[in-house]
Order: structure tokens, then C-alpha cells, then sequence
């Protein structure tokens, strides 16, 4: 428990840290003062910075899952409303830190844990999607897998770009443009 306590403190202390100084002057002596340990505490816990942004970028793609998804109304008329749970979900989930993301996303090393946890994450994911999208009776795409696929990194990476920078595009524009273009895609239109 204390264990896991310390490593939390880390995170947390971590996350500050690299939006505070940006990734390069993120030392772990940074980190290990802000958290409040010996940096040879920090150590017992992460070999190095790296490892550190690596593990807050898998617990943000851990967090992604859809939340809600099970809970829709399917029923004729109601795709836009889907569509927009799929989005807000999405915007919701990115926006915590804009920093944070936008330095997870530019300069957090690709390990394999992490690589395979996006992998897991855009399985579950594009699973979810066409799910709903095979249980809407307004949907008129043919291919159901590809569509999923389509849509999911549409509105992921699109969320990332905006929620990372909204200084050209706002949250309510990025929002509206979305659902609308995946809207029309789903209706055949």
C-alpha cells in the first residue's frame, strides 16, 4: 500500500514537473523534490525519466475506454446523439492537461509495454464502436470493422491534436465538426 502511494506521488509530482519545465528539464532531481523522496527512492520505482512519461502515457490510454457506451439509446433518430457520446467521451478524456498531452504525445518513448497497451486500448475500443454501430438501426455503412476503425482514430487523433493545442480549433468547433462529419459518413450521406 505504502508502495503503491509512493509510486502515485511520483506520478503525480512527475506530471507537474514536465508541464512546469517541459520534458528536457524535467530531471528526475525534479521530480524526486516535488514528490518529496531521495531521488534514490524515485529510482527504486523508475530507472529513469523516460520510464516515468511512459507510465503516465499507458495509464492515459488505460483510462480511454468508452464510458457509457452500454448505456445509449439505439433507436431510430438518435445517431447524432451517439455519435456525440463517442466524441464528448473522447473530449473528455483529453482534457485534463493540454500540456501533459501534448508532451505524452511528442517526446514519451515508444517502449513495448506501451505499444502493446495501445494496441490492447484500440482492440477494446474499435470493438466498443462497432458494437454501437451494429445495434443502430440508422447506421448505413456496409463494413462495420473498417467504419470502427475509421471513426475511432478519426476521433482520437483529431481530440489528441485539438486537446493538446486548442489555440486554431476550440473544444466546441472540434466537438461539432466531428459529430457532424461522422454522422453524415454513418448515414450514407
Amino acid at each position: 500500500m505504502r508502495a503503491e502511494l509512493t509510486r502515485e506521488r511520483i506520478l503525480a509530482a512527475a506530471a507537474h514537473v514536465f508541464v512546469e519545465f517541459g520534458y528536457a528539464a524535467g530531471t528526475t532531481n525534479r521530480i524526486a523534490e516535488r514528490a518529496r523522496i531521495s531521488i534514490g527512492s524515485l529510482y527504486q520505482y523508475f530507472p529513469n525519466k523516460d520510464a516515468v512519461l511512459a507510465e503516465l502515457l499507458i495509464r492515459h490510454v488505460d483510462r480511454g475506454v468508452w464510458r457509457g457506451a452500454d448505456q445509449l439509446d439505439l433507436s431510430p433518430g438518435t445517431l447524432e446523439q451517439t455519435v456525440r457520446a463517442l466524441v464528448r467521451d473522447a473530449i473528455d478524456n483529453h482534457q485534463d492537461d493540454p500540456q501533459l498531452l501534448r508532451i505524452m504525445i511528442e517526446e514519451a518513448p515508444l517502449s513495448q509495454e506501451l505499444l502493446d497497451t495501445i494496441a490492447r486500448h484500440g482492440t477494446q475500443r474499435v470493438a466498443q464502436v462497432r458494437e454501437v454501430l451494429a445495434g443502430h438501426p440508422d447506421v448505413r455503412v456496409r463494413d462495420l470493422d473498417t467504419a470502427a476503425e475509421l471513426i475511432l482514430n478519426t476521433v482520437e487523433l483529431n481530440t489528441h491534436k485539438v486537446m493538446a493545442d486548442p489555440r486554431h480549433i476550440g473544444v466546441e468547433a472540434l466537438e461539432r465538426e466531428l459529430v457532424g462529419m461522422v454522422t453524415r459518413y454513418l448515414l450514407g450521406d
